[in-house]
């Protein structure tokens, strides 16, 4: 029942009259907009003072443990159950910081490319409604192209400004 129903909504539309279909390569359209470069900018600033921090962070750790090697016959049996509290406890913490910065990466990497995403989304709209297009597809994930189906990637380039 589920595909007659299937079947019937994309016929249906076709038998009603002529389609104009379109489609475009958006991730070819997306690495070609101007804004990309300040994302990566931003994101390649926010990697760096990360990665900066955590460097910072190992470092220390590497020094105390150099220091407890190098003073580990000398110390007595509570200061080295101490210093190796205190090494598993930065090493727990260097994790917990590394994971957040992932995290955080992440969501201002979605932040940063929301806006982008969603002028390229209004530009292909305006495309097709302003050409008459009753559908636009991803090339990306299409098996087959029709010499019919129009490739509209010059029509939304121009639309972003996009030389």
């Amino acid at each position: 029942m589920k595909k007659l129903f299937l079947m019937l909504a994309l016929v249906l539309p076709l038998a009603a009259g002529a389609q104009k279909f379109g489609y475009i390569n958006t991730q070819e359209l997306f690495a070609q907009m101007p804004e990309l470069a300040k994302v990566r900018a931003q994101m390649d600033t926010l990697n760096s003072t990360y990665e900066s921090q955590l460097a910072n962070m190992q470092e220390e750790l590497n020094k105390k443990v150099a220091d407890y090697q190098q003073n580990q016959a000398t110390l007595t049996d509570g200061v080295k159950q101490f210093r190796q509290q205190e090494m598993a406890e930065m090493e727990q913490r260097i994790q917990l910081f590394y994971q957040t910065a992932q995290q955080d990466i992440q969501k201002k990497q979605q932040e940063y490319l929301a806006p982008l995403q969603d002028r390229m989304l209004k530009a292909i709209q305006a495309v097709g409604t302003n050409n008459g297009f009753t559908y636009i597809f991803d090339a990306g994930a299409m098996v087959y192209t029709s010499p019919d189906a129009t490739n509209v990637m010059d029509m939304v380039k121009a639309e972003l400004g996009i030389k």
